[in-house]
């Protein structure tokens, strides 16, 4: 690319980049520090950048506006030198660069900071694609964490290297409401072809956030070698030096550019995302526009389309709520309201389970993974105890084979599970928890068998959905230590611990309670003792008034579709076989106990159960997913004549939303409706683009309708003039 064909100007980049510093906030600086390294073999000098935001090595290194003027002038000056053979860049310890300052993206005054923010990142990285204007080649030493603009780092250099323990590599940026901006959108599909860069860019984004590792990278393409972390640094050095004395030749494979094979890649992932997001998220569309045009755009045409593009997205309220959500998920879960000091938790060396059904067998492979201590499960019989202890070691070795846990700790861990009939083997468990039958009545029973058997201090934690914790522990000789510890279904996959304090729950209990849930890998937030706690309560009422629609006359079919514009994870009725109807009537109808007729309970479903139907859709064959609805299921259901419209459902949806948050935040079920969304996103997987849910009844005026006024303030999660 000769100098007029330049993206940007340097005088113009370097215009932009200190308007931007003086109107942002001040940013942990990343800076590019530069060092010579004789390359081996007499190969030559090569100018190593190194990325280091002089941090510990918890805190990755990010890219903002001051961080990209460090790199900027480091890469100048490099270029400059007529002495060197090659320009390398790597990162600090365990990070190359977990990519855009997404700080800077918060603190954006209007477009014009957007546009700008994109075209600094662009014009820095323009300057390393040095073999198109004859300069030295440039290379990238991926020996970290590379994520977002960090990754694009690497796929602007000319080669690149990968350590073969990187932990995570990709472009997340749809799942957080923008998209690869750096030209990660244009270089990654001329670099692995159409359909593995849309896998990149499209589908592990939005099937819950999944990286690559360094062998994906190396396997992809996108590295040209992969080394292990031991001797990462040499080895790529005397790597750089076999290509520039031609000793190693990086061979590339020409990437098929037929349009018919390109758009039908397109259209494939459109069509995932469609059935992701039903068109509720514009990130991921933006993305695929910019994928297509990729195909015959030159690189100034392709970062310029992504300038226009990013800085839409960047001022989109579906961007603030995602970004919102993001800091939701990586700092306020990290650091629980109300959680109390954590000094007063208790030392935890064995655990009880009482059940063994699945969700229990789920709950003792997690405090076994995880816990590495003695785990015991009970129920009431032999058989059924023997066979919840087998789904245990069942997952264990389906871990193994998926290579996630080594075969001799999968031994220690099979040895530390063991099954009981008999509640006088918790007698030195230091904490127990239930996941026994859904009944006030039955839980209460177990409890006071258990104490009869553990010591004072044991805590007793019960995973219920819907039930009081204060009630079970109501007859107790010590109530202070019952607490609420509600799992997700499934266990292994959604990350949230909702932990309920009754009335006389002490602080020693609570604090056992996080510190455990942390130590599981799950995120906790505390909550009040009140029916249904959160996720569950905001879930049901949701159901209830879909069951209301369809029992008033709408079909099944089109009450799904109705909700399609949220992007929810599931359609609603899709979520009641996931859950089981059965479940799904005993919820609403200990909801419709405690709170009335704002919770419905359903004649058609309660008939659903009574004839013990269970499957409400037929299996797609040949698809994962459903078909159409089980005939069953029709005949059985008898519907008003009165249905609804699609926009009727989805206002009487969103309004009882809103209603039941606001409710749930007057009754202090939880500190702050900040942790409503939290648990949204965590334990219901409630999409980034809705900000969980209060931005989103935010920015459509719903809350405003609903409760008189807003959940948060304009631009906390929505644009500021929103």
């Amino acid at each position: 690319m000769s100098t007029d064909e330049r993206y940007i100007s340097d005088e113009d980049l370097n215009s932009l980049i200190d308007g931007l510093i003086q109107a942002m906030p001040a940013e942990v600086v990343t800076s590019a520090i530069s060092r010579d390294v004789e390359l081996p073999n007499g190969a030559g000098t090569c100018v190593l950048i190194t990325l280091d935001n002089r941090q510990d090595h918890k805190r990755p290194t990010t890219l903002g506006p001051a961080s990209l003027r460090e790199l900027n002038r480091a890469l100048d000056a490099a270029r400059a030198r007529t002495d060197i053979v090659a320009i390398a860049i790597t990162g600090k310890p365990y990070f190359l660069a977990a990519g855009a300052d997404l700080t800077a993206f918060e603190n954006l005054r209007g477009r014009d900071d957007a546009e700008a923010i994109v075209k600094i990142g662009h014009g820095v990285y323009d300057k390393l694609h040095a073999l198109d204007d004859g300069g030295v080649p440039t290379f990238c030493f991926i020996n970290g964490l590379a994520l977002g603009g960090g990754f694009e780092t690497a796929l602007n250099c000319d080669y690149r290297t990968v350590s073969a323990g990187i932990p995570a590599a990709g472009l997340p940026e749809v799942f957080l409401g923008i998209l690869p901006g750096w030209g990660g959108a244009f270089l990654l599909p001329n670099l692995i072809g159409v359909e593995a860069a849309l896998q990149v860019i499209i589908s592990n984004p939005m099937s819950q956030n999944r990286m690559l590792k360094g062998a994906d990278v190396a396997r992809l393409g996108i590295a040209d070698a992969i080394f292990e972390p031991a001797d990462f640094l040499e080895r790529s050095l005397a790597w750089t030096a076999e290509v520039l004395t031609g000793g190693t030749t990086v061979e590339r494979p020409e990437i098929d550019r037929d349009e018919a094979r390109w758009e039908a890649a397109v259209a494939e992932a459109k069509a995932f995302v469609d059935a992701k997001v039903s068109g509720a998220a514009p990130a991921p569309y933006r993305a695929l526009e910019l994928v297509s045009a990729a195909r015959t755009a030159n690189r100034v045409d392709a970062f310029r389309a992504e300038d226009t593009a990013l800085a839409d997205l960047l001022m989109s309220n579906e961007s603030r709520a995602s970004l919102y959500a993001f800091n939701l998920v990586q700092k306020r879960a990290k650091r629980p309201a109300g959680a109390p000091n954590g000094s007063l938790a208790r030392k935890v060396g064995k655990v009880g389970v009482v059940g063994a059904g699945l969700m229990a067998s789920q709950l003792a492979l997690l405090f076994v993974r995880r816990l590495k201590v003695p785990v015991v499960m009970s129920d009431l019989d032999a058989e059924r105890v023997a066979k919840g202890v087998g789904h245990v070691h069942e997952g264990i070795d389906k871990l193994v084979a998926k290579k996630r846990m080594r075969p001799d700790a999968a031994n220690r861990a099979k040895a530390l599970v063991t099954g009981s009939t008999d509640k006088a083997d918790f007698a030195d468990c230091d904490f127990v928890i239930e996941a026994v039958f859904e009944e006030l009545s039955v839980k209460k029973q177990v409890f006071a068998q258990l104490e009869e058997h553990v010591g004072p201090e044991c805590i007793l934690a019960t995973n219920t959905s819907s039930l009081s914790v204060g009630q079970m522990a109501a007859d107790l000789a010590h109530p202070e230590r019952v607490v609420g510890f509600h799992f997700f279904n499934p266990v292994a996959v959604l990350p949230l611990v909702e932990i309920a304090r009754a009335e006389k729950t002490d602080d020693a209990a609570v604090a056992t309670a996080f510190a455990v849930a942390k130590s599981l890998g799950k995120n906790a937030v505390g909550v009040k003792d009140a029916t249904a706690f959160v996720v569950n309560r905001i879930l049901v009422r949701m159901l209830c008034e879909i069951t209301a629609v369809i029992d008033e006359g709408t079909t099944i079919e089109a009450a799904d579709a109705a909700m399609a514009p949220l992007g929810l994870p599931m359609p609603p009725m899709v979520l009641m076989e996931l859950v089981g109807p059965a479940i799904g009537l005993h919820v609403a109808e200990s909801l419709h106990a405690s709170f009335g007729e704002r919770f419905h309970v359903s004649p058609n479903l309660t008939k659903l159960v009574e004839a013990k139907v269970s499957n409400l859709y037929l299996p797609e064959p040949g698809a994962d997913g459903r078909g159409e609805v089980n005939p069953q299921v029709t005949e059985l259901f008898k519907l008003g004549d009165n249905p609804s419209t699609a926009e009727q459902i989805l206002a009487r949806v969103v309004d009882a939303l809103a209603e039941e948050i606001g409710l749930l935040l007057a009754e202090d079920v939880v500190a702050d409706a900040k942790d409503v969304d939290l648990c949204m996103v965590l334990g219901a997987g409630w999409p980034f683009h809705l900000g969980g849910i209060t931005p989103y009844l935010d920015r459509s005026g719903v809350s405003e309708r609903v409760n008189g006024q807003r959940f948060a303030a304009p631009g906390v999660a929505t644009l500021p003039a929103a």
